[in-house]
């Protein structure tokens, strides 16, 4: 077994764990609904929509992202920020093609289908680009600048070229908190360039959206008022275990008309009613487990304190690693360091980083994975368990950087020898 929650697993980004959590998984086992609609259970329903106001309150979401008593958005627990994008991507290219052919109806669907085109930044999760696939519909690659952020030049540039070529740009994920060095796109830049274009904004904040429950934090999320859809996490950062992937819609009737199907079976005598909510017509599959208990004892027994500390904690252990990697000067910081991941390498070839890599990998005292910035391979350093202390960060870096001694050695007498 890959160990997830030892303290010396530094590899991808957390996963998520704490006994209220493993307890309320139990409890939903037990209970073992199948929530798709209100009536299949009404607990499971109604919890969630009030979890995931709660949640949206605590990162300072805007109103109208909130279900409260007569909103028009609200959330909804998705299985991973994968199925967040698909389902927003899905919601975008339906209301797209109607919006289209009310204005062209000499168009067929497939006509405008094969115009559509989605864009996200060059940094983006591979997810993205999945959605794509599966929605059959183009993607293409806004280039980040030299902070690995996506700013609105360079989408306005793309989405110009493409207007006049005859596609239809209609959906762009803006993303906050890279899977390679958690780069945040410039939301305030891109959200007024989305909305004049009609285009779809959603922005995934899978590992990063934990962090806006501290005020400190709160201003990377600015620009969110632009977006139709927000998706984060818990299950990565916030002591929920998998899966539990929190997302919210500006008008959830955008993604119930996308996918809604009424068969006599499903129908019952509450439908849409003031709090009443069918799920199943905010997501792919039809059924669903009660993921918002996890939330509820989370929430009820950490409070929001006790989590705003344990991701404060999280991002001191990145800062002191980043400080202790500064102090040597064989070394390099490759990308700023905001939360809880420090990008760095040895300075030099990408052959010596995978050397460093794989002598890390083959000793099995801690766990790393690699990412590419542009042209280099380079180390992430990501603080992941609940139970990790400075103790582990200090052995973690004297590990690397005795290996990085012992592998600049033998490099150095080989390169001699050649």
């Amino acid at each position: 077994v890959t160990h997830w929650h030892s303290p010396y697993f530094f590899a991808y980004f957390p996963a998520a764990s704490s006994f209220p959590s493993l307890l309320a998984d139990m409890l939903c086992g037990g209970i073992g609904c199948v929530g798709f609609s209100w009536a299949s259970s009404p607990a499971c329903t109604e919890l969630e929509t009030v979890m995931l106001d709660w949640l949206g309150k605590m990162i300072n979401l805007p109103d109208e992202f909130l279900a409260g008593k007569d909103g028009q958005g609200g959330g909804v627990i998705q299985g991973s920020a994968s199925e967040a994008t698909l389902v927003s991507l899905l919601a975008a290219r339906t209301k797209t093609i109607r919006r289209v052919q009310s204005e062209k109806p000499e168009l067929t669907e497939a006509d405008i289908m094969g115009r559509l085109v989605a864009y996200a930044s060059d940094q983006a999760h591979s997810s993205v680009e999945r959605a794509a696939l599966i929605g059959g519909v183009k993607i293409k690659n806004v280039s980040s600048d030299d902070t690995f952020s996506v700013c609105g030049s360079a989408l306005k540039k793309i989405l110009d070229e493409d207007k006049a070529s005859g596609l239809i740009p209609f959906f762009f994920c803006a993303t906050l908190g890279t899977t390679p060095c958690c780069s945040f796109d410039k939301l305030l830049e891109l959200g007024p360039i989305c909305n004049k274009e009609n285009i779809w904004m959603h922005i995934d904040a899978a590992y990063a959206g934990s962090a806006f429950i501290c005020p400190e934090f709160r201003h990377l999320l600015n620009g969110v008022e632009f977006a139709d859809s927000f998706n984060f996490n818990p299950h990565k950062w916030l002591l929920v275990n998998f899966d539990c992937s929190a997302m919210w819609v500006k008008k959830r009737s955008d993604l119930t008309g996308a996918f809604k199907l009424e068969p006599l079976y499903l129908q019952h005598h509450h439908q849409e009613s003031g709090l009443v909510t069918d799920y199943r017509h905010w997501q792919i599959p039809l059924g669903r487990r009660f993921r918002s208990l996890k939330l509820w004892f989370v929430l009820r027994m950490y409070g929001v304190r006790g989590l705003q500390e344990h991701i404060r904690k999280h991002v001191r252990l990145s800062h002191q690693f980043e400080h202790l990697v500064l102090q040597d000067e064989r070394f390099e910081i490759c990308a700023e360091v905001v939360l809880g991941l420090v990008c760095f390498r040895l300075k030099g070839s990408n052959e010596l980083n995978k050397a460093l890599l794989k002598s890390i990998t083959e000793a099995k005292k801690i766990h790393l994975v690699p990412c590419h910035l542009r042209e280099k391979f380079v180390l992430r350093f990501a603080i992941c368990s609940r139970t990790v202390e400075s103790t582990h960060v200090k052995f973690a870096w004297q590990h690397i950087s005795q290996l990085a001694t012992d592998l600049l050695k033998t490099w150095e007498q080989n390169h001699h020898q050649q």
